[in-house]
């Protein structure tokens, strides 16, 4: 089973590699929504517009989109991701995955219309945040990456796709 994954991010297709270990492309895609999207409504329709144009762009079997974005809640600026897999038969799989606060200082920048990957890149001092650990990496002091944020999202993807197989 071919998978193409809509983005060239090392980080995003290691996540779907971690599940498959051949057969694994990243195709750059539009995502069609802004450059940093906002809220979950947003980010969702990134990551099913990035799966759904890996596919068309592909003879694979499967398409993935991971998606990055942010969310205020309460005031407080939170990241949000989400990931969609659809096959050539037309199933469509969603999931959303972890959430975790940014300072009001991240806040700020990307009020005034910043992209979080470069400002956290700012912040942390650190070149290419994006492609490495990821704002999470960062903020959980590497606890967590971001690769490890995607790959949760892939397992949830890729479980129910299995389920919705049997």
């Amino acid at each position: 089973m071919e998978i193409v994954v809509g983005s060239q991010n090392p980080v995003k297709i290691d996540a779907v590699k971690a599940h498959f270990h051949g057969g694994v492309k990243g195709v750059e895609v539009d995502s069609g929504v802004a450059d940093q999207p906002w809220g979950d409504e947003e980010t969702l329709l990134g990551a099913k517009q990035r799966a759904r144009a890996a596919l068309d762009s592909s003879q694979a079997s499967i398409g993935i989109g991971l998606e990055g974005g942010v969310q205020v809640i309460d005031g407080i600026l939170y990241v949000c991701n989400w990931g969609a897999l659809v096959d050539k038969n037309g199933a469509e799989i969603i999931a959303g995955g972890a959430r975790f606060p940014l300072p009001d200082t991240i806040k700020q920048k990307l009020e005034e219309g910043q992209v979080l990957g470069p400002v956290i890149s700012e912040y942390a001092s650190r070149a290419d945040v994006s492609k490495k650990e990821g704002a999470i990496g960062i903020f959980t002091n590497g606890t967590v990456s971001r690769t490890d944020m995607y790959e949760h999202l892939v397992s949830l993807l890729f479980g129910q796709y299995q389920f919705q197989l049997r």
